[in-house]
């Protein structure tokens, strides 16, 4: 999964696959401006409980071309007239899309600590590489890939312990999210004081055992599902749901649709309806983007998808 997704050359994400409407999926930022204008609500709302530090900094894992930072910046939150925004981003030909400006800071890993502020990571961690366990006699075996007459296939291998216990019934199998569960320990470690906020697709590791692998295991390439994960290497996503019990303690957990509602959405789409309704007859950019902050809640709230993503929020010194 690194090297399919990360591989300098030839992987997903260096050889043109991104989200987007014009790229292979689209998240939350994509969907529109809103999603950033609520989240330039919930930093200042860091900012302001942390005294309105100056130097205070977001940074965003996994910022692709820059959508989310336009979006954040646009907005004009107050924490970011005295701080900076950066934007981390592993592969070489998106970080060379995204936006420059005097707050904002392009670089391919998170900062140097101790940072006051706070750290995204929106769709994130359903991309770093995970092992693989099957069930197999009554225990875990781990499942890897090998190579046969040129093609890549699964080999069972030696037993191996789950990082939580799940009583191993033969035939299911769950993720090993190691990657994962450094990433969310590495960021905390880097902070001294503010919060780590994550939106993924969420689950637990019991939860994996229960289902289909191919319901938290899947591929997505031009905006339709992919075929296995060993197929087409390097020519399509791969992505995992996020087992939240194989992160660090202490986080609070909320669907994307609660949180969002908690930091302001439904004032901004009532204040775009306002808008709307003031300046239809004119048809300016300004009644259009008043506009679509209806439709683009109704994708974002949609419990059925984006909105039932899990956010988790670990709080540092707040």
């Amino acid at each position: 999964m690194e090297a399919c997704l990360y591989d300098s050359s030839a992987g997903f994400y260096a050889s043109g696959g991104m989200a987007g409407r014009r790229g292979d999926f689209i998240t939350s930022p994509e969907v529109g401006p809103l999603f950033g204008s609520v989240l330039a609500r919930y930093v200042d709302s860091v900012w302001e409980a942390l005294g309105r530090p100056a130097g205070f900094t977001v940074v965003e894992a996994g910022a692709g071309v820059g959508t989310l930072a336009r979006a954040v910046l646009s907005a004009g939150p107050g924490c970011l007239e005295v701080g900076t925004y950066v934007m981390v981003e592993r592969s070489v030909t998106l970080r060379s899309a995204q936006p420059s400006g005097e707050r904002l800071r392009s670089v391919p890993e998170l900062p140097d600590g101790p940072l006051v502020g706070v750290i995204l990571a929106n769709e994130l961690l359903d991309n770093l590489a995970f092992g693989l366990l099957e069930a197999v006699g009554g225990a875990w075996h781990e499942v890897r890939v090998g190579v046969s007459d040129g093609t890549f296939v699964e080999c069972l291998a030696e037993r191996f312990e789950p990082p939580v216990e799940v009583d191993p019934v033969d035939g299911a199998r769950i993720a090993v999210q190691a990657a994962a569960a450094d990433w969310v320990n590495d960021a905390l470690a880097r902070l001294d004081r503010g919060a780590l906020l994550v939106v993924d697709y969420c689950t637990t590791t019991g939860g994996m055992a229960d289902r289909p692998q191919e319901e938290w295991l899947r591929t997505y390439r031009g905006h339709g599902r992919g075929g296995s994960p060993l197929a087409s290497p390097g020519m399509q996503d791969i992505t995992v749901d996020v087992a939240v019990d194989q992160l660090a303690d202490g986080a609070s957990l909320s669907t994307q649709a609660e949180f969002l509602r908690l930091h302001g959405i439904d004032g901004l789409v009532e204040e775009g309806r306002r808008t709307w309704s003031e300046r239809a007859h004119l048809g300016d950019l300004e009644a259009v983007r008043a506009r679509s902050r209806v439709t683009e809640s109704e994708a974002l709230l949609d419990t059925g998808g984006l909105g039932g993503f899990g956010v988790l929020e670990w709080s540092v010194g707040c």
